[in-house]
């Protein structure tokens, strides 16, 4: 190898270098500023994600001739009325169950007395070894609570910046649907060359099969279980089947932790409604039997064929968004990491162990499109 060549790829090695150091300090810092900006950046997400979601049926409507203001706003009133239902489903009929929470909590404690006792008598044997390897002086601290701000300050202090941050993103999801289609077709006919339009466009209409198809099966897979769910409470005398419906519906958008919140709710559900200790549990039981049905046959059977992503990444995912914008974070972690892996697929993933044994910074499988290319002409 000349000098020259050494030089230049010395130099290349220091470029990729910095890049990768100051990637890595983006992407510590990132997740700070994304907590911190919450107020701007979580709408405007969860609009883009919603957005993404809706193109298939801005496209229907764009299809039989309707402008695309039309169409994005004909987009939007569907959506938000469906989202409207279900949540006034949802949230009505649990305002009564937080209402009679307190008058039925003697009840709650009468199904919980066996486990009560058990808690108790634990409680007991601890604190007495305590005391015998401890001794009788030793001092127990006191922590005093302060009295919580009530829920209706919160509420009166905390409605007027959701009302402002769900018109936000109202208004960019129809910017974004009304200029889809004249974006798509900038973006791709401002390529400079005819590989490159085709892998943009390619990528394009990946991210957005990918993310609908999932959006739309787990949709119906949800609305399906909260419906059979329904079914069964109303069999078993479950008042408001159709709210805990809803509330199973909604929270399995959220693998692996929103059945378990779920199925925490209907506990001190069926701990409200039933005298006895056992038939109280038979609502969490049949949602269980149900949950393990849907998500060991149906969904892998439904989502697997479309898309497969590794559950350490699932897990990951949930936990870093629920960290940064609770529980919204938590419901749009599963589409934002299909989004991210769609765009890397096509783009080309880091390849660290690749830059630190000289072999190149980027992965990426070579595009179908220039597979079929013909040979150029020797």
């Amino acid at each position: 190898m000349s000098g020259r060549a050494a030089e230049a790829l010395r130099r290349d090695r220091l470029l990729a270098a910095i890049a990768l150091f100051a990637g890595l300090g983006i992407a510590i810092a990132l997740p700070f500023a994304l907590q911190a900006g919450a107020a701007f950046f979580l709408p405007v997400t969860a609009a883009l994600v919603i957005a993404i979601a809706l193109v298939p049926m801005l496209e229907w409507f764009e299809r039989r001739r309707v402008p695309s203001p039309l169409a994005a706003f004909l987009s939007i009133l569907i959506f938000l009325g469906v989202a409207n239902a279900a949540v006034a489903a949802i949230i009505v009929p649990a305002s009564g169950w937080f209402a009679l929470l307190p008058e039925r909590v003697v009840r709650i404690r009468h199904n919980l007395r066996p486990l009560l006792e058990v808690y108790t008598s634990l409680d007991r044997f601890v604190s007495n070894t305590q005391a015998t390897f401890m001794g009788k002086g030793s001092k127990q601290m006191i922590v005093s609570l302060g009295k919580p701000t009530s829920l209706l300050d919160v509420v009166a202090s905390s409605a007027p910046v959701a009302i402002l941050q769900m018109f936000f993103a109202v208004l960019v999801v129809y910017f974004f649907l009304s200029g889809w289609t004249r974006m798509r077709r900038q973006t791709i006919t401002s390529r400079g060359s005819f590989t490159s339009a085709l892998t943009t466009a390619r990528v394009i209409q990946e991210m957005v099969d990918a993310t609908s198809a999932y959006l739309s099966t787990i949709t119906v897979i949800n609305i399906s279980l909260g419906l059979l769910v329904a079914g069964a409470f109303w069999l078993i005398g479950l008042p408001d089947p159709l709210m805990w419906g809803g509330i199973v519906a909604l929270f399995n958008y959220m693998p692996y932790l929103g059945p378990i919140m779920a199925s925490l709710l209907l506990a001190l559900g069926g701990l409200m409604v039933f005298r006895d200790a056992w038939y109280s549990i038979l609502p969490v039981a049949t949602f269980v039997c149900c949950h393990l049905i849907e998500s060991n046959l149906i969904t892998p059977a439904l989502v697997g064929r479309r898309l497969t992503i590794n559950p350490l990444l699932i897990l990951v995912s949930l936990s870093f968004w629920g960290w940064v914008w609770g529980p919204v974070g938590a419901l749009l972690a599963v589409p934002i990491l299909i989004i991210m892996k769609t765009v890397l697929d096509a783009a080309g993933k880091p390849d660290i162990a690749g830059f630190l044994f000289e072999e190149g910074t980027l992965t990426s499988p070579v595009p179908e499109a220039s597979r079929t290319l013909p040979p150029e002409p020797q």
